[in-house]
Parts: structure tokens; sequence; C-alpha cells
């Protein structure tokens, strides 16, 4: 009988124990910029959401108590003092080690209940990039010009590289581990969400986008973003990682353009020289030839980089297959044990 009873403790202890192997090792990501205001409602709401999550706040060089505040409400507090979101996002995920990876602003404008929804979603379907789209009627939570601005950057990213979002720059994604450790993470600031929404699209990772409440944010809290200044700063971003990653589009463009500005100019020379047989402005003449030449110039210069582009776009898919699948690693916890 006491045999019996020692078996029935091991096989228990042995269940308990592949619960803890199988249950993934989530982190949430808080990156903070004097927001002494709203950290601590951030931390009490993710510890209530997610009780075995760890929290890491991470303070970029903030002139208030943010980093004080986010340690006595219980969370991991690291200093990054390069200023700029993506600074922050780079340092976060060559830091912290987990399999999942909740990234959300400090700002309490998200749901944290939303959390469980969207780890399940990712683990469900095995999925790298769970978008947290904002959600809400309220004008001074989600003002005009930024939703405007991220409509129209959202659509310009979907028509270069896939429309698979509508909210690209919300500030509450869940990661897969490949995700976090495949992404090279270059961006500085607020222009980083620009880059993770790229990287998933270009590696054709599986991702989805889940309709969450955006709230306002607390009296005396104030928003960092700049809408003229940062969305100029993400059309730029644009614009170099479609130069990066689509390089025979962008020059073939610059291609065309030079090519028809070149005719426009060769045209009236040569109907002249077909009438009369003489070439009267002969510096137009030399100018169309070198601006031709330029136009060819640039398309070999497109299909160099575009194949440049492909053998590291197949290094980067390779880094990022080196990873397991979200549940992949869990099952083989289970089968371990």
């Amino acid at each position: 009988m006491v045999n019996e009873l020692n078996v029935a403790s091991c096989d228990r202890a042995e269940i308990a124990h592949e619960g803890r192997q199988a249950r993934p090792r989530i982190a949430v990501l808080v990156p903070c910029y004097n927001e002494e205001q709203t950290v601590a409602a951030v931390v009490g709401d993710f510890r209530r959401a997610l009780p075995d999550a760890e929290i890491y706040v991470y303070d970029n060089a903030s002139d208030d108590r943010t980093g004080e505040i986010a340690r006595e409400a219980g969370a991991i507090v690291r200093v990054e003092r390069l200023r700029g979101k993506g600074n922050v996002v780079r340092r976060m995920f060559a830091d912290v080690d987990a399999d999942v990876y909740i990234m959300v602003d400090g700002d309490d404008t998200y749901d944290a209940s939303a959390a469980p929804q969207l780890i399940d979603r990712l683990l469900s379907e095995g999925l790298d990039l769970v978008n947290a789209a904002r959600s809400g009627e309220s004008k001074e939570a989600y003002r005009l010009g930024h939703r405007f601005g991220n409509r129209l950057l959202t659509g310009a990213v979907g028509w270069l590289f896939g429309a698979q979002f509508r909210d690209m720059l919300s500030g509450y994604k869940v990661f897969s581990r490949r995700f976090v450790k495949s992404f090279p993470a270059l961006a500085a600031g607020f222009e980083i969400e620009t880059e993770l929404t790229i990287h998933a699209l270009e590696l054709r990772m599986p991702v989805t986008e889940v309709a969450t409440d955006y709230k306002e944010r607390p009296l005396g809290s104030a928003s960092k973003l700049n809408t003229l200044r940062d969305g100029v700063r993400i059309c730029w971003t644009i614009l170099t990682l479609l130069r990066e990653e689509r390089p025979l589009p962008f020059f073939g463009a610059i291609f065309v353009f030079l090519a028809s500005f070149s005719i426009g100019l060769a045209l009236p020379i040569l109907s002249e020289y077909l009438a009369t047989g003489l070439v009267p402005r002969f510096p137009t003449a030399i100018l169309a030839s070198a601006i031709m030449l330029l136009a060819f110039l640039s398309l070999v210069c497109g299909f160099v980089l575009d194949t440049v582009t492909r053998g590291r776009r197949e290094l980067k898919r390779i880094h990022y297959l080196a990873f397991p699948a979200p549940m992949a690693s869990l099952t083989a916890a289970r089968e371990d044990t």
C-alpha cells in the first residue's frame, strides 16, 4: 500500500513537472520614457493578467521617477541610455530570454486583460506575431491626425510589402522567440514599428491581427509621439527599406523616370535631325545621352542589388528557421519528460 502511494505521488510529481516544463516562459517588455504617472498601473495590470510572466521595464533614461516606481510595482527594471524606442527594443530583444514576448507601451492605454487571448492565439496557431489592433471611438485616445497617418503608412507598407495589418503602428504586440532572435532592430526611434512589420512580411512569417480596446491616457500623462516629425521619419524608413528589400522596383522606377526624361529631351532633336540632317542643339543631345546612361546604370544596379538582397533574405530565413516554432519546444519538453 505504501509503495502504491509512493508511486502515485511520483506520478503526480512527474505530471506537475511536465506541466511546468510545458508552460511557456512569458516576458512582458515595457519600453518607457517619462511614464511615472502610468508605469505602476501597467505593471499591475499585466501582473494580474499574467501571474507567471516576468515583467521587464526598460527605462529610456527618463528624467522622472519611472524606473523607481516600476521597481516598487514589482517589475525588473533596466536602463537604456540611448534615447529612442528603437534603441530600447534592440536592447530588450538582445537581453531577455523567453518563449513568448509581449511588448507594450508604458502609457496605460492598452488592454492588459487581452494578453492571455493574444498568447493563446500565438501558441495555438503557431504564429510568430500577433498584432493588437487598436479599437475605440474616443477621439482623445486615438487622435484623427494619428489615425489618418497610421492608415496612410499602413496602406503604403501593405501596397509595397503585402497587406496583413490595418494598425501597423500599434505599440501592443506578441512575438515568438524566433521572431525576436532573428530581428536585426536597426531603427532608433518610433519607426521601429515599421521595421517590425516589414521583417515579418519579408520573411513571410505566420502572423495575425486581433482587435483590442484602446483608451485615453490618464491625466498628467503626455504622448511622446510627434505626428509630423515621426511621420516623416517613418516615411523615410519605408523608402529606405524599399530600397534595401525591393531594389529592382526601386531602381527600376528611377530608370523609368530618367529614361522618360532623356527621351523627352531627345525627341525634338531627333525630329530636327530627320528633317534637316543637322543637330543644332548639341549640348542638349549630350545631356539626353548622359541621362540615358544614368538610367541604364540605375537599372543595372537594381538587378545586381536584387541578387544580393535575395541572398541576404535567404540567410535571414535560415537564421529564423534555426529557432523552433512557438509550440515545438514545448512539445519537445513534454516528450522529454
